[in-house]
């Protein structure tokens, strides 16, 4: 068996103190496999997305452990950390987070300008992800004068240009009316069927779950069932 891209063990997350104390998740343990696509679905306040920003290393368990490709990731800390980050993650969420009056091959080279790629390098790269996308006719545009669903696949060659080897999406559809959320879907399985990116979304969309290889249900901060499809 493969060692799995994302090994998770018992983690908890508590926020706030004493009387106060808030236990989001409350000793989540689960493996996702390298190629596999995992939703994490759970109504809002359940810990889906505490469990993802704990499993993109975007924050740090209360107790627990996360292991990547089979490395603890507690010893992982500032300039080291950000550069794995970048490096194996790409990110696909609701809120476009794009910079509305840069252009949109200036948003999708962020990552590479992040980690220090040079400028010829970081366009070739940039227009390859909007080429992907169908967008490279619109590298020029401001982002801000994309429509939703245009935005929603800026976001994914953002999430590509560094070669991911784990896209995490938090409703990638929910902003968009349900043809043009379609397209985005295809988009995102094409590119774990046809690349073996993995794929991890959190979403409440039973109909977007069911498309996963895996459905990981979570309520009140704990996994209380898991579906794998047929």
């Amino acid at each position: 068996m493969s060692t799995p891209v994302i090994s998770a063990h018992y983690l908890r997350k508590s926020y706030g103190r004493g009387s106060g104390v808030f236990e989001a998740l409350k000793g989540v343990s689960l493996d996702i496999d390298p190629g596999e696509s995992v939703a994490i679905i759970g109504k809002s306040g359940s810990g889906k997305s505490t469990l993802m920003h704990l499993l993109a290393l975007m924050d740090e368990p209360t107790t627990g452990t996360i292991e990547l490709e089979g490395q603890n990731t507690a010893k992982l800390a500032g300039r080291i950390l950000n550069r794995v980050r970048n490096k194996t993650f790409g990110f696909v969420f609701q809120q476009f987070f794009l910079t509305s009056n840069q252009s949109v091959l200036e948003n999708v080279v962020l990552p590479l300008k992040i980690a220090g790629v040079p400028a010829r390098e970081r366009r070739r790269r940039g227009m390859a992800a909007l080429e992907q996308m169908q967008l490279a006719d619109k590298a020029k545009n401001k982002a801000v004068n994309l429509s939703g669903g245009q935005k929603q696949r800026a976001v994914i060659a953002r999430a590509l240009v560094n070669d991911p080897r784990i896209i995490f999406a938090d409703e990638p559809t929910g902003n968009l009316d349900s043809a043009t959320g379609a397209v985005v879907e295809d988009l995102l399985f094409s590119l774990n069927h046809e690349q073996g990116i993995t794929l991890v979304i959190v979403t409440h969309d039973a109909d977007l779950a069911a498309k996963c290889d895996r459905r990981i249900h979570i309520k009140d901060g704990l996994i209380v069932d898991e579906e794998v499809a047929a």
